[in-house]
């Protein structure tokens, strides 16, 4: 989506765009996002692991590192601190154990929010005909529900799967995994779903 600041769209002037160092690099050595940097359609700023940045005077955004697809960039979630409530969104990650390589384990991160936006690309092994996919870099649904049974219902209830696969049984209203999955105290985003980091608003 970058491309529409650009010279051939919108004609941007300095819209800030936070990168990590490494990504950063990419955009200014490959077009066609180096032209974005080069005519300042867009204005870089360095964004580094864990460390919060204000976007407004409410609002912060922590990067945090995520093991998914690293052949061009660092990939990073981001924790959203608002005025009272916070929110993880985490769409993409290889694997909890991974992650737990480089954080703190996910089931604490679930616990500091109030929203847990986590990667449900793939309910489960299977829902692709004729391949096997238990090497493909995303944690099933019905595993991440079996990692998190030990959690307290009100933890459960933070948890929102987003981010699936057009292959993803959640997708579909009449799906019996649906039901599942909101059974054992999960939510299912849904489109334009908002999520209020204010106590002020419901």
């Amino acid at each position: 989506g970058l491309m529409f600041f650009g010279f051939e769209s919108a004609g941007a002037r300095g819209v800030p765009v936070y990168a990590t160092k490494r990504f950063g690099k990419y955009l200014k050595k490959n077009g066609p996002w180096s032209q974005l940097v080069r005519l300042e359609n867009i204005i870089l700023k360095e964004l580094k692991p864990r460390e919060p940045v204000s976007l407004m005077s409410d609002i912060q955004i922590t990067a945090l590192p995520v093991p998914h697809r690293q052949e061009f960039s660092d990939v990073v979630g981001f924790r959203v601190n608002g005025p009272t409530k916070a929110a993880l969104f985490l769409p993409d990650i290889d694997s909890w154990e991974d992650w737990d390589a480089e954080n703190t384990r996910i089931e604490d991160e679930i616990a500091a929010v109030d929203y847990a936006l986590l990667d449900a690309t793939f309910y489960a092994n299977g829902e692709i005909p004729g391949r096997d996919m238990s090497g493909f870099p995303h944690p099933f649904v019905s595993t991440s529900m079996k990692r998190f049974e030990p959690l307290p219902g009100q933890e459960k209830s933070k948890v929102f799967f987003i981010h699936m696969n057009h292959t993803n049984p959640l997708l579909r209203p009449d799906a019996e995994e649906r039901d599942v999955v909101q059974n054992a105290g999960y939510n299912i985003a849904e489109r334009r779903q908002r999520f209020c980091l204010s106590s002020d608003q419901p």
